[in-house]
């Protein structure tokens, strides 16, 4: 999510799935760091319970997902293993493929350019790029969770800022990595069940041209630095109760808990340069959306049963997913 250009693809891909800003707490006071209170669960813990989409005898079960989790939960996944085993087909997360017809091996080869990609293009620091309030903010942030690392400090500030949030995500008891999406590929080729991409695919015609053009492109990501800044001194107590709520199947606190969302403000950024308007990025969510929509609607209507995983946020979400299928004469049942 960090390197350059493919980094920078992906960073927008991740963005599609994120929560949504359903409430936005407000920043400390610069240097204040709350200590976190709440511990996170550990040990075996059921997940959440799932969605069941139904019309004409057909039904569709969707889990909800959650990032981040618990780092020391384990997952009791047999419920959701029985759906996809009496399953015909498991639709996969929405998602973006950034085909760009290289092999593996010349794909490697532009990785020293990404690099080079995620730094200032003129070659400023931080300091001199983003206000003195933030840096300062920045600062304080770093000390505690990144330490003597002085490489950062030449990033751009989105790149900076993902940098600092993954750092302070493993220094609360917490991952990103997901722990749903290996078991149900895992339980899908055991059982034999195909899984149906619910993907778009953005063409990049030259790769190695669109990272020249975005190391040398100017980036409005001030607000995306100050955001992912805000997110890290507010909302780490908040994202700690999420993943607690999820581990243990609390879908009423998953309602009521304020959802953070810097990354929609990250991807805005990444959207007005001029390489990501050429690529198409400026409706790429609204196409992951309809394609994903297309292969349930597809899926409910030749399968007997069907599983699929979204996001948390996107099933709770006023006029999401699940509002829209509503729309459409589906009966949708909460856990």
């Amino acid at each position: 999510m960090r390197r350059a250009l493919f980094a920078v693809l992906l960073l927008a891909s991740t963005a599609l799935a994120q929560p949504v800003a359903h409430a936005q707490q407000a920043a400390p006071p610069a240097g204040d760091i709350r200590d976190l209170d709440t511990l996170v669960v550990t040990g075996e813990q059921p997940g959440p319970g799932m969605w069941k989409v139904v019309r004409g005898g057909h039904v569709l079960w969707i889990l909800g997902t959650l990032s981040p989790l618990p780092k020391d939960m384990t997952w009791l996944s047999r419920d959701v293993e029985a759906a996809i085993a009496e399953s015909e087909e498991v639709i996969a997360p929405p998602s973006v493929n950034f085909g760009t017809e290289l092999g593996m091996l010349r794909t490697m080869m532009l990785i020293p350019t990404a690099l080079k990609a995620r730094k200032n293009p003129d070659g400023k620091t931080l300091q001199e790029i983003v206000p003195a309030d933030l840096y300062a903010r920045w600062l304080t942030l770093k000390a505690r969770y990144i330490g003597r690392d002085g490489g950062v400090e030449k990033w751009r500030p989105i790149f900076a800022a993902q940098e600092l949030y993954e750092a302070a995500i493993r220094q609360s008891g917490m991952t990103l990595k997901g722990v749903v999406q290996p078991v149900v590929e895992k339980t899908a080729k055991q059982h034999g069940v195909p899984i149906v991409e619910a993907r778009v695919t953005v063409k990049i015609e030259d790769p190695k041209a669109a990272l020249k053009e975005f190391s040398a492109s100017a980036l409005d990501d001030r607000e995306c630095f100050a955001k992912t800044l805000s997110r890290i001194e507010g909302d780490l107590e908040s994202m700690r109760a999420r993943g607690n709520a999820w581990a243990v199947g609390d879908i009423a606190s998953l309602r009521t808990l304020p959802q953070g969302d810097q990354y929609r403000t990250c991807l805005e950024a990444l959207a007005t340069t001029g390489v990501a308007k050429r690529l198409g990025f400026g409706d790429l969510r609204e196409r992951v959306t309809a394609t994903w929509l297309e292969r349930a609607q597809d899926s409910l209507a030749k399968n007997r049963s069907t599983f699929a995983t979204l996001p948390v946020s996107d099933l709770l979400e006023r006029g999401g997913l699940l509002d829209r299928l509503r729309e459409q004469g589906y009966t949708v049942e909460d856990p």
